[in-house]
């Protein structure tokens, strides 16, 4: 029987792992290419050999989403897949009427189709969206187990923006193994604080392989989600955190909606920010598709390195690049933190931003006056710097989690912004605490 031939649109993350799961050893189907879309300068690259399998010899192209309509007519596509998160209905149902007119099946599969079990205890902590408080969550409940004497690793959602073959397991336990990894912007900002606070970490891009050698070394297994994405891992624990500073979206966004539907606890992050009319149709709107599920409350505090240097004076804000970019956040906890700390003015980053800073205010002009903190390759870092440097003010705000002094020059004081997940309830310490029992009987 004649293979399908399926294309896997995506974004470096999803897509490689479903390919891996369902479709390297599959002679019912051939993946013909990968799309790329979301993240900068991840199109133009091979899926390698080392990763794509005997089936696939010269690995696998990965195009740019833009060519989508052109290459199913191309390659002969019978199906395209779709493999990313943090998408609205509305996008979703663009790409699938594109897909369809053009002759090929548009697919989401479930993401219990492509889990692997795993043989250790698993928490999975994902989102509706990003920016929710997904690793300020992880980094709670990482501490909470350990205080319970357990072995705790974290495997991260893919971020492999480099050398594909170069990253199919990286372990990370020390800040030395960012570098050595080459790891960028936006993967220290989710890997340095669990490394900080002394766990090791997983990510890459074989997530079988990753897994099998994560389970050497622990008792028990985080799952750091990324973006609203669901878990790559069956989970003994499925913890799902919504945002009140976006109502609605747990019910518009995909896969969020999914991941609300999954898990087992929901917490309703930032309540300290949020009005009573927010946090109530959030709740509303989680009952209502998850029943089942306990809804938990928790605060996002924030904090910061030095106060006496940014109370009075004018700010640049610098605020985690993916939330307030493709997460449609409207701002950040720097802008949280410059309110709170008596900031007297904010400035606007945007008439001093360079290169591919420039661009990707053009790509998102509903960005205010923050600056996402974008470093995807050595040329938007160095952009990063400029933009930091070039800005008229007296001190830099910075709320993106990795340290960004070493890895640019500043010319100017940088206060860090820090937040943590602070519970108002004991659903989750209670839930935390029945897995440690079940995990030590």
């Amino acid at each position: 029987m004649e293979k399908k031939r399926v294309i896997i649109i995506g974004a470096a993350g999803r897509d490689f792992h479903i390919f891996n799961v369902l479709f390297r050893e599959s002679q019912e189907f051939e993946v013909v290419a990968f799309t790329a879309a979301q993240i900068p300068f991840i199109s133009d690259r091979l899926y390698p050999p080392v990763l794509s399998g005997r089936l696939y010899p010269k690995g696998i192209k990965i195009y740019d989403e833009g060519e989508l309509q052109g290459l199913i007519k191309q390659k002969k596509a019978d199906v395209c897949v779709l493999a990313y998160s943090d998408l609205q209905y509305e996008t979703v149902m663009h790409k699938a009427s594109l897909v369809n007119s053009c002759g090929a099946d548009f697919w989401l599969i479930a993401p219990e189709k492509a889990m692997v079990k795993s043989t250790k205890p698993l928490v999975g902590i994902c989102g509706v969206r990003t920016g929710v408080g997904k690793s300020q969550t992880a980094r709670y409940v990482s501490k909470f187990l350990r205080g319970r004497g357990l072995r705790v690793v974290i495997i991260r959602h893919p971020m492999p923006y480099g050398i594909l073959k170069d990253e199919v397991v990286e372990r990370f336990a020390r800040l030395q193994d960012l570098d050595k990894y080459k790891a960028t912007i936006e993967e220290r900002e989710d890997y340095e604080p669990h490394i900080r606070n002394r766990f090791v970490v997983y990510a890459g891009v074989d997530y079988g392989a990753i897994l099998r050698a994560a389970e050497k070394e622990a008792d028990v297994i985080i799952w750091d989600g990324g973006n609203n994405d669901a878990p790559f891992y069956s989970t003994d624990l499925l913890i799902g955190i919504a945002d009140p500073l976006r109502a609605g979206s747990e019910l518009t966004y995909y896969p969020g909606e999914t991941v609300a539907r999954m898990s087992d606890i929901l917490i309703i992050n930032k309540v300290n920010s949020a009005s009573p009319g927010e946090l109530e149709r959030v709740r509303s709107d989680l009952r209502s598709i998850n029943p089942k599920a306990r809804i938990a409350l928790a605060d996002s505090v924030v904090s910061v390195g030095n106060k006496n240097l940014i109370k009075g004076k004018k700010a640049l804000l610098i605020e985690d690049g993916p939330t307030i970019t493709h997460g449609g956040m409207a701002f950040g906890a720097a802008t949280v933190a410059a309110k709170e700390f008596g900031v007297a003015q904010i400035v606007n980053a945007k008439p001093y931003a360079r290169g591919t800073i420039k661009d990707t205010y053009a790509r998102y002009p509903r960005l205010g006056s923050e600056l996402p903190a974008m470093g995807y390759s050595p040329k938007q870092v160095k952009d990063l710097e400029d933009t930091i440097n070039l800005a008229e003010a007296d001190v830099v705000l910075s709320a993106t989690p990795t340290d960004l002094k070493r890895l640019v020059n500043i010319n100017k004081p940088l206060v860090q912004v820090s937040y943590e997940l602070r519970p108002r309830d004991e659903i989750l310490d209670n839930a935390l605490k029945a897995l440690v029992a079940k995990i030590k009987k």
